[in-house]
């Protein structure tokens, strides 16, 4: 009854660092919606400014403003000597609405709010450029699956590092489930996700820069070593669970596929000769 009880306890403990650290990833990741309510001049405007889309779909932007607040709508390509077009955001109801053309996939756009509150112009987010990216339709089952697969490898990873804890820890079936997950989640149906959205099976290491796909591959490389060299020592479990926490609170998208518009080709790919 007492080993039971431990169980449970580590699964649960496990669950929750899990909903920690995806709480994080969603409020950290450069790709998740910006979502956050200011009070100017006394008015509260509140919005969700989308930061990725559809490849060639108009991205729409809309702000929850009082009706007598006018806003403005500027964008331009990301990282390009574009000028900047600026369109007037037309009232629907409690919201004020625009949209700016679509791109190609990971294609980027910046773009910024502006408000008329009580006669005065001020930018929204404190002025700071919105990005979104653009990519292919990725199918909802591949996408929900992925998602799944992806933290349940985290859950995984955290439970077999609690074994720890344990008087008479057994790694063995923890380790090579753990394994097991990274594997369909980040090198099976990751690079899948990826075709589908960028174009690419597979950006990161060694042939590029996308800092999602090097970490899922750094983590289950780290996995398969700790799977070994579990019944040497178990700091090694340990150690992969504390660097899969880690990878995770790297936030997702960083350096991910971006369009060079000048070259037309991703800039976080290496060339590679014949290829």
């Amino acid at each position: 009854m007492k080993n039971r009880r431990m169980t449970i306890l580590l699964w649960v403990l496990a669950f929750i660092l899990t909903l920690v650290l995806a709480v994080f990833q969603r409020a950290t990741g450069p790709t998740y919606p910006l979502t956050a309510r200011e009070t100017l001049k006394g008015k509260v405007i509140s919005y969700k400014l989308l930061r990725s889309f559809t490849e060639f779909q108009p991205l729409p932007v809309q702000i929850q403003a009082p009706p007598e607040t006018l806003a403005w709508l500027s964008y331009k390509r990301y990282k390009t000597a574009d000028e900047w077009t600026e369109v007037a955001m037309k009232r629907q109801g409690e919201y004020l609405a625009g949209e700016f053309p679509g791109q190609p996939a990971a294609g980027k756009v910046e773009y910024t709010i502006r408000v008329q509150v009580e006669g005065e112009n001020i930018l929204l987010n404190k002025g700071i450029s919105i990005v979104a990216r653009f990519k292919g339709h990725v199918p909802t089952w591949l996408l929900i699956s992925h998602v799944i697969f992806m933290f349940l490898g985290i859950l995984f990873a955290i439970r077999t590092g609690l074994e720890i804890l344990r008087k008479e820890a057994n790694y063995t079936r923890l380790a090579l489930r753990t394994l097991a997950i990274i594997f369909i989640g980040g090198l099976l149906l990751g690079p899948i996700v990826q075709k589908y959205a960028f174009g690419d099976w597979w950006t990161g290491f060694p042939l590029g820069t996308d800092l999602t796909d090097s970490k899922v591959l750094i983590a289950f490389v780290f996995w398969l070593g700790a799977f070994f060299l579990r019944k040497k020592s178990k700091w090694w479990v340990l150690a992969a669970a504390v660097l899969m926490i880690a990878v995770y609170l790297i936030p997702h998208s960083v350096l991910g596929s971006e369009l060079d518009y000048q070259s037309g080709k991703m800039k976080n790919k290496y060339e590679i000769p014949g290829i």
